[in-house]
């Protein structure tokens, strides 16, 4: 298996749910972490949580939808980590309404973040991986990419284009030993799921963001010759 120690990530709203979540399970296996988002008390916070598992800790504060942002952010993230390993792609938003009453700026921002935000990181991350010939990026999409429903158009739409974007990318950078996986995992109580009232967060029937964090962490200790294309976590209660 992969000896993840030393290594440098960076996840994107890597401070609360499923980023928050990974970044723990990241330190604990030795890894050097930075986060990124927008809410710079929670970001701190989380960063001094981090730094008690002996690890650099590091964060930035940006809206992954703001390229000029992006740029500044990751720029300061390189130089505070010396580099980077591993991408996690995690940070998106919400909102759940018909075709018609959901207003266009609501449309807009789901596709601005999912999709754009996912472009604008990684394109300014991936030059280093190819510099480096090696490297991990994990993308987060859903289940809602896989299959839309009533009253998701905007989520699934942005949610569909992330897994095309990465399965794209993955048969471009395999050659640069970089692994691209996309996520597809069905409802975890994230911070996001709760507030959004799509689950209760019941520990014994839910999937909890720790149980997706450990599904990074094993495919990123798969052997180099390995990679993990893409994944769907489910419960196993229906």
């Amino acid at each position: 298996m992969e000896n993840l120690k030393g290594k440098k990530a960076i996840i994107t709203g890597g401070s609360r749910g499923l980023g928050r979540a990974t970044a723990i399970a990241f330190a604990k296996e030795g890894i050097d972490v930075a986060i990124t988002g927008r809410n710079e008390k929670s970001l701190q916070e989380t960063v001094t949580e981090l730094k008690d598992y002996g690890v650099n800790a590091t964060f930035a504060v940006f809206d992954v939808g703001n390229y000029e942002e992006v740029k500044i952010g990751i720029k300061s993230i390189l130089a505070d980590l010396g580099g980077v390993d591993i991408l996690v792609n995690n940070a998106g938003i919400a909102a759940f309404g018909s075709f018609n009453d959901m207003e266009v700026s609501q449309w807009t921002a789901i596709i601005q973040t999912n999709v754009m935000g996912m472009y604008y990181v990684t394109k300014e991350v991936l030059p280093h991986l190819i510099e480096k010939n090696q490297g991990d990026i994990i993308n987060v999409s859903s289940t809602a990419g896989l299959s839309g429903n009533p009253n998701t158009s905007a989520y699934s739409a942005s949610k569909f284009a992330v897994i095309g974007m990465s399965e794209s990318l993955m048969k471009e950078v395999r050659k640069n030993n970089i692994r691209v996986c996309t996520l597809t995992p069905s409802t975890i109580a994230s911070d996001m799921s709760l507030e959004l009232g799509i689950t209760d967060g019941n520990i014994e029937k839910v999937l909890q963001p720790e149980d997706f964090a450990e599904l990074i962490v094993t495919s990123l200790q798969l052997p180099r010759r390995a990679m993990l294309k893409s994944a769907s976590l489910w419960s196993t209660n229906p």
